[in-house]
Parts: structure tokens; C-alpha cells; sequence
């Protein structure tokens, strides 16, 4: 399954993200990040739990992840490196640190999708022809 095990630790650490900035009040765009970002990771996911990356075959799916992945990781990088910096209370800290952990996630993504991503290969197949 292109699931993988680690599929669930994303999700999760983004939600927390936006629990801590959401509880803190901190600026609407830290919020809205962290929001965007458990969106995003939800689709994905079920996207690839239900399969539907091999029916909607006319995208390459594991492409758009891996751009979701770095566009994710620089934004992240601002608004926490801003949270962190700017601190105005102890949850929008919070927040940014787990968002930093997330932003070191979604470089981790980045890198394992881009070294599955088969550039060239007909899309489906991982072993060569014979």
C-alpha cells in the first residue's frame, strides 16, 4: 500500500500545531497554516487509503505530494521560525515548535517521495521490463 506507516505522525503533529495556536490566539495565520496543512494531509491520506491515486491515474499523485511536502516546509519555515522568535505567549511557542517538527516531517516527506517518484518509467511500474 503507498500508505505508509509513519502516514498518521504528519496529521497529527499539524493538529496539534493548530490546537496550540488556535488555544493561544495567536495570529490568524499561524492558525490558518497549521489549518490548511491538517487539511491537506487528510486528503492525501485518504487519497492513498482508499487507492484513488491508481483511479485518478491522470495526475501523478506522489508529484503533488512531494510539492505539497516543500511548499509546506517553506511556509512553515516563516510563520513558526516568527512564532518561536516572536513568542507572545507560551502556546503560540508551543505551536511554533511543533510546527518546526512538523516543517523537519515535511522535508523527511520530501525527500522519501522524491526518491520514490521514478522519473521516466511508465507510472505503476517500480520493477524494469524484460
Amino acid at each position: 500500500s503507498a500508505v505508509s506507516r509513519s502516514a498518521v505522525s504528519p496529521q497529527v503533529v499539524a493538529f496539534v500545531t493548530f490546537l496550540c495556536f488556535v488555544a493561544s490566539r495567536a495570529h490568524e495565520a499561524y492558525s490558518a497554516l497549521a489549518a490548511v496543512e491538517v487539511a491537506v494531509t487528510a486528503l492525501f491520506f485518504v487519497l492513498y487509503l482508499l487507492q484513488l491515486d491508481k483511479k485518478l491515474s491522470w495526475l501523478c499523485w506522489p508529484l503533488a505530494d512531494l510539492f505539497n511536502s516543500v511548499i509546506a516546509a517553506l511556509f512553515l519555515l516563516v510563520v513558526c521560525l516568527f512564532a518561536v522568535t516572536i513568542k507572545t505567549n507560551k502556546g503560540t511557542l508551543t505551536g511554533g515548535v511543533f510546527g518546526l517538527v512538523l516543517l523537519v516531517l515535511c522535508v523527511l516527506d520530501a525527500v522519501i517521495l522524491f526518491q520514490k517518484i521514478s522519473f521516466g518509467e511508465p507510472r505503476g511500474s517500480n520493477t524494469p521490463a524484460k
